[in-house]
């Protein structure tokens, strides 16, 4: 058992079943983790060419997100995108390990 904070609180959770249901994902969470894996499994996503679904893969990057980063390109360095205030400091902090800005 742990409690865990949560949007409206807090609340009792058991680790046991969770670990279990993370074992056997219903098909939704089949599809998002799917979704997700490209940005990660084969390196780093070029932010100065990666599509707005491939950046929406992101976590935290939804589809405002995705836009503003396409609308900014290009960009030298990835951490253009909080400097630029393209994205809030800890959208960047979740996905800097998994972007670079390649130059042409």
């Amino acid at each position: 058992m742990a409690v865990i904070k949560t949007k409206t609180g807090y609340q009792s959770v058991d680790l046991a079943a969770r670990r279990g249901a993370l074992r056997a994902p219903d098909q939704s969470g089949a599809a998002r983790a799917q979704d997700k894996a490209p940005a990660t499994k084969k390196g780093p996503l070029d932010i100065n060419s990666a599509s707005e679904d491939q950046l929406k893969a992101l976590p935290g990057i939804g589809e405002a997100y995705s836009k503003k980063i396409v609308e900014g390109r290009p960009y030298k360095r990835k951490d253009e995108l909080v400097q630029k205030k393209v994205v809030p400091k800890a959208t960047y902090d979740k996905i800097k390990d998994q972007i670079v800005a390649k130059q042409k």
